[in-house]
Parts: C-alpha cells; sequence; structure tokens
C-alpha cells in the first residue's frame, strides 16, 4: 500500500500540472503506480472514517462469535446492515486490540556437531500390487537431522512404539557415521515415561539405548515446536516431493525409495541459508560427530509362545511355521527389526522374514511341514480279487469300472462281498445276464441273483405245492 504522503505529493504535483513521466522521475516510482494513485479518490488519514462506540460494540461481538475471523465479521456485519470495507474493518481490528500481532520469530544457530533432531508425522501412503486395487494407508514417518549441516534421514514404519523408536535410531546413526551429543525431541510418550519439557522424565529403556549409542534425549517445551524446527520443515517437503506420484509395493520398497531419496534428492539439493548442499555441510560437520560404539547395542523383542497344534507360533497377528517335532512345546521368539528367530534351548530352529504392515498372514518354510501322502491306490486290489475266475465277471468289472463315478473301489468293494455270499452259479449268471442288458445298478444286480437262488435251491413241484 502507497504511504499517504506520497499520494498526497502525487496528487499535488498532478494538480500544479506537472507531467506523469516527471512525476515518477521525482518520486522515484513506475508511472503505473503514478496512474494507479490518481484513479483512487484522493483522501488524507483525517479522512479515515472513524469507528464509533456502537459501531465498535458490533465489531467486537461478531468477533468474539466468528472466533477472530474478519471476513465472517464483515459478512455478519454486511447481514446486518452495516457495509463495511474489508481494509477498513482490519484497521479497526487493529486499532481496537482486538487481534494480537505477531510475534517476532527467531533464529537458532547451532555450532557442527552440537545437536541433532528427531520427530515423526503420519503421512497418507499408496499400496500398489499387479492384480490389486490400490489401497491407501496411513504409515509413521519418523525422521531425524542434524541441526548444523540438515543432512536427513527418513524411514516409515506402520506404527511407531519404542521397538521401532529405537530401530529407526540405530539405522539413523549408522546412516549419519556418528552423533551429536544432544537429540532434541518433543513430548511423545513414546520416549518419555512422564513429565515434558525441562521436567520430562527419559523412559529408562530409551535413556540406556541412548547413553549406550553416546547421546541423549532433551525434550523442548510443550507447544513449542520450533525448537526443533530443522526436522518439522522437511516433513512436508517429504510430502510434497517424495510422496507425489508415487506408489510402493510393501514397506521394504518404501524404505528402499526412501533412503535413496534422501542420499539423492533431499541432501543433495542446495540450501540457500547454508549457501550449500546439506552433503556438502556434512563434510564440515562429520569431524565433530561423536563416534559409534564398536559394539552397537542389538533392537530386539524377547517373546514366550507355545507351538499350536498346526505347526506355527504367532507374533503380531502374524503366524510363522515351526518344525512338526515341536507342536505342543514352549520356545522363544526374537522379533528384530526384519526377521523373526525362533530359538529352543540355545538353538535356533527357524528363521522368517518379518511381516510388516501385514495381519493375520502366514509365513511357511518348505521343509517344516511335510504334506501327507495320499495313498490312493487305486482299485488294483479290488480288481485283483473280481478277475480271473470267469470271463463274464472279467468283461463286467472292466465295463463297471468305466461307468463308476471316481474311483469305484466302494463299489466294487460291493460286489465283491456279493461274491464271497451267493453261490458262484447264480451269481455267475446274474452277471452274464446284467452283461446282456447292460444293469450295472448293484441293487438291481443283487435282486436278480437273489432270483437265481430262489431258483436253484427253492424250485417245488406243483403236487407238492398242492398238498400243502
Amino acid at each position: 500500500m502507497t504511504p499517504t504522503e506520497i499520494r498526497n505529493a502525487v496528487c499535488t504535483l498532478r494538480a500544479k500540472g506537472h507531467s506523469l513521466r516527471e512525476i515518477s522521475r521525482s518520486l522515484a516510482m513506475s508511472r503505473n503506480t503514478v496512474r494507479r494513485i490518481l484513479r483512487q479518490p484522493h483522501r488524507t488519514v483525517d479522512e479515515a472514517a472513524p469507528c464509533d462506540e456502537a459501531t465498535l460494540a458490533r465489531v467486537k461481538a461478531a468477533f468474539e462469535r466468528t472466533r477472530g475471523n474478519v471476513v465472517r465479521v464483515q459478512e455478519l456485519l454486511a447481514d446486518d446492515g452495516l457495509e463495511v470495507h474489508y481494509s477498513t474493518l482490519t484497521r479497526w481490528v487493529r486499532e481496537a486490540g482486538l487481534r494480537r500481532p505477531p510475534r517476532r520469530a527467531g533464529e537458532y544457530d547451532f555450532a557442527p556437531g552440537q545437536e541433532m533432531q528427531h520427530d515423526t508425522s503420519p503421512h497418507r501412503v499408496v499400496f500398489a500390487k499387479a492384480g490389486t486395487p490400490d489401497k491407501i494407508v496411513t504409515a509413521q514417518c519418523a525422521g531425524l537431522v542434524l541441526a548444523y549441516s540438515r543432512r536427513l534421514f527418513m524411514q516409515y514404519y506402520p506404527r511407531f512404539t519404542r521397538f521401532e523408536a529405537k530401530a529407526f535410531l540405530l539405522e539413523a546413526v549408522r546412516f549419519m557415521h556418528g552423533v551429536c551429543p544432544v537429540c532434541v525431541i518433543d513430548n511423545t510418550s513414546v520416549l518419555l515415561a512422564a513429565g515434558s519439557g525441562a521436567d520430562a522424565v527419559i523412559a529408562p529403556e530409551m535413556l540406556a539405548f541412548a547413553r549406550t549409542l553416546g547421546f541423549r534425549f532433551r525434550a523442548h517445551r510443550v507447544g513449542h515446536p520450533d525448537r526443533k524446527g530443522r526436522i518439522e520443515r522437511p516433513f512436508a517437503y517429504i510430502e510434497g516431493n517424495f510422496l507425489a506420484a508415487r506408489s510402493f509395493v510393501d514397506f521394504d520398497d518404501l524404505n528402499r525409495q526412501a533412503l535413496a531419496w534422501c542420499r539423492d534428492v533431499a541432501n543433495q539439493k542446495p540450501k540457500r541459508v547454508l549457501g550449500m548442499s546439506p552433503e556438502a555441510a556434512y563434510l564440515i560437520e562429520k569431524p565433530h560427530l561423536r563416534p559409534l560404539p564398536d559394539a552397537l547395542p542389538p533392537v530386539y523383542d524377547l517373546l514366550e509362545r507355545v507351538v499350536d497344534l498346526h505347526g506355527y507360533v504367532s507374533v503380531e497377528t502374524n503366524r510363522y511355521s515351526v518344525p512338526e517335532r515341536f507342536i505342543g512345546q514352549s520356545v522363544a521368539v526374537y522379533k528384530l527389526p526384519a526377521e523373526i528367530h525362533v530359538c529352543r534351548k540355545d538353538g535356533t530352529i527357524a528363521v522368517h522374514r518379518r511381516l510388516i504392515g501385514e495381519r493375520d498372514a502366514r509365513s511357511t518354510l518348505p521343509d517344516h511341514h511335510s504334506i501327507p501322502a495320499r495313498h490312493n491306490r487305486g482299485t488294483e486290489r479290488e480288481e485283483a480279487l473280481l478277475r480271473g475266475h470267469h470271463p463274464s465277471l472279467d468283461r463286467y468289472v472292466a465295463a463297471f469300472k468305466q461307468r463308476s463315478n471316481g474311483w469305484g473301489r466302494r463299489a466294487l468293494r460291493r460286489l465283491i462281498g456279493m461274491k464271497r455270499t451267493y453261490p458262484s452259479g447264480p451269481f455267475i449268471a446274474a452277471i452274464e445276464q446284467a452283461l446282456q442288458y447292460g444293469l450295472f445298478d448293484l441293487g438291481r444286480l443283487e435282486a436278480l441273483i437273489l432270483k437265481h437262488v430262489a431258483g436253484d435251491f427253492f424250485a417245488l413241484d406243483a403236487g407238492e405245492n398242492g398238498d400243502a
């Protein structure tokens, strides 16, 4: 906005007959600005519309109703019949002290190797596999940055507990090849046991883990996220650059691409505040970092499990196979960041790739669960008991097998029972008659056998029947 004194000078020079070029040269401004000033109605500061007490009371009431939204205040006043320009309304709000002026932001300066900062942020990630629709999940992005060089390291996790925090910090300090003595964090319960800010109590396991690596945690006071602004700002950059128009197969693929992006993009891009890239500034900071210990602390969770009747142990809703001989026995399960180790009596009996970001999934090693052999002998034994006794019976068995559903073992065994139960003569006679008429219903065949048996063994002459 042009100051009132300059506006008055432009109008005065124009009134004295000076041209636009002369005015622009004398006041060091463009001719377009001079034209815009002359097109606007001229008024001085004293001519600004004052705000009387009644109007100010209406503005204050609307300001409270809209919770400080001046645009809505203007709309509410317009509904009540008071038309006020937005610039005038904002001036009234400032003069009445209804809105606090923004505080001047400070700046933090860090020496090389002085501090590193850690934080997490939820991001929406797209997982896409061939043959399946895209799946959007909320993943936790964990980041760590060196405060001086702004060198960034990040990874993604389906959730972020103390186990994931230790796994991430271990990978981060390996990536940095050293640590700073202080790591600034927020007041998350993942790392804190109680308190906040200067009174924060670090969880004992996280305190011991950090001490082993050579640094300590420091929580900033509540509501002061600017204290770790070095790590706050990159999260928006990650969402707008790394995740934009990218999809991933699984968490392993996501973290591989995230690591490559940190190395090739984020840490190679020159920053105006540094005058160089973070990777170049890291070369200055690296000699000031504390070296890592010779033996890094392992990250694992020890779980006690009993092998179920199906030969699996359950970890985080997923199931991992164990050799069948350990069914019903207690085993020790070591959950590592990338693997699952199943041990018993100081010996490892199974090693699986950890299923990350999956639920109710199953991992089965090929040599753990043998598939029971199905002893389908066919009908060789049954056919051997029927064949070789009579040519008619051989032909009937061959034709009967062709017309049977499946193996036909049960039907052949029933035919064997008929052969063993009834006399050979009536049985063969019934078989020949069944072949003649194409009869393969065993119920009707048995009725036919009984008819022949009755004719051979119970035939009585007519006289005897009459005497009876």
